[in-house]
């Protein structure tokens, strides 16, 4: 554990706050997009808010309204729905370490907030910065910003309807959210090598069933980028032994 710092709660808050304020350039026109699609696809304007409230999942809410829209039987919605939100148990698992000391209703709260955006900054700073005993008020901070602010566009969506013009394309802003979340976390050749590998299973898997190319796109990734970490380090201890 790195060396404790003395930082209060309010200071992580609003570090996590502004940490999480410039990724709503991509996150508002996303939420604006789902608003737009969940009431077109035959959902009420409450059941669309609503969405966003209890699910929370960003991708997984807008194949949600595509299949519904599309008379997909309840059951392959449900399941197409849980496989692209398994991610979420990817970033369970990393933040576990950080978050197993605090109270169960802690960590319940911020697991309903452990989005894409609000993981990808909260895990940088635990990882990268000393550690503090209210860290964790960071990832309140930023999933805080990110449900406000999701919750806002949505209702903007629904309210705007078909109104928005077509030729802004706000569906664009949905590939550059997840390019500005990853972008600034490539610091290596593994990271480097996870990207591309995923990235591409992500590509060529597009007409795979039940939008599993995601779930396979992220083992791919994680398999590709540890091994090689571990081909790395290996040559870096052989060097160290020709060294010695």
């Amino acid at each position: 554990m790195p060396d404790k710092a003395v930082t209060s709660s309010k200071d992580e808050f609003w570090l996590g706050v502004r940490d999480e304020l410039p990724m709503m350039l991509g996150v508002i026109p996303f939420g604006l997009v789902f608003g737009v699609l969940g009431v077109t696809s035959g959902l009420t304007p409450l059941q669309t808010i609503m969405m966003s409230s209890i699910l929370f999942g960003g991708a997984s809410q807008v194949v949600f309204v595509q299949l519904w829209a599309s008379n997909i039987p309840a059951l392959v919605v449900g399941g197409s729905v849980s496989v692209i939100n398994l991610r979420h148990a990817l970033y369970s698992a990393s933040m576990a370490s950080y978050l197993r000391p605090l109270p169960l209703r802690w960590r319940v709260i911020l697991g309903y907030l452990l989005t894409d955006e609000a993981y990808a900054l909260s895990i940088r700073r635990f990882m990268n910065k000393p550690y503090s005993p209210n860290q964790h008020f960071h990832l309140l901070g930023a999933g805080l910003t990110l449900w406000i602010s999701w919750q806002c566009a949505t209702i903007t969506g629904v309210l705007a309807g078909t109104s928005i013009p077509p030729e802004w394309a706000l569906g664009f802003a949905i590939p550059l959210t997840f390019i500005a979340i990853v972008a600034p976390a490539i610091t290596s050749r593994a990271d480097l090598t996870a990207c591309i590998t995923a990235g591409t299973i992500a590509i060529t898997g597009q007409d795979l069933p039940f939008k599993i190319w995601i779930v396979l796109a992220a083992i791919g990734g994680i398999a590709a980028g540890w091994s090689v970490k571990t081909v790395t380090r290996r040559l870096r201890k052989q060097d160290a032994g020709d060294t010695s």
